[in-house]
């Protein structure tokens, strides 16, 4: 979870070209529970790299407000059995 990008996604580890995926969604920055909960740099430094399929297979299967709530770290995304599945079956 950092600022600059690493070479492989941080889901599937393939060599991809990589988009930044907000752990704690953007439209929900402004949210009053994720304020008190995060602080304003947290926020920012709340990243995840990773390829476009993986992206898009986050926001297709765990809406907004349960990434922000429940799935705000990678351990927790891989956790979650069908975003698991897919991983396993990418790489």
């Amino acid at each position: 979870m950092s600022g600059r990008a690493p070479e492989r996604c941080e889901l599937c580890g393939r060599p991809e070209r990589l988009t930044r995926h907000p752990l704690i969604p953007r439209p929900l920055h402004r949210n009053r529970r994720v304020r008190r909960r995060w602080s304003r740099e947290a926020l920012a430094r709340a990243i995840l790299w990773v390829c476009r399929p993986c992206h898009d297979q986050i926001h297709q299967l765990i809406p907004e407000r349960e990434l922000a709530e429940h799935y705000n770290t990678r351990e927790a995304l891989l956790a979650h059995a069908e975003l698991r599945r897919f991983v396993e079956w990418i790489r």
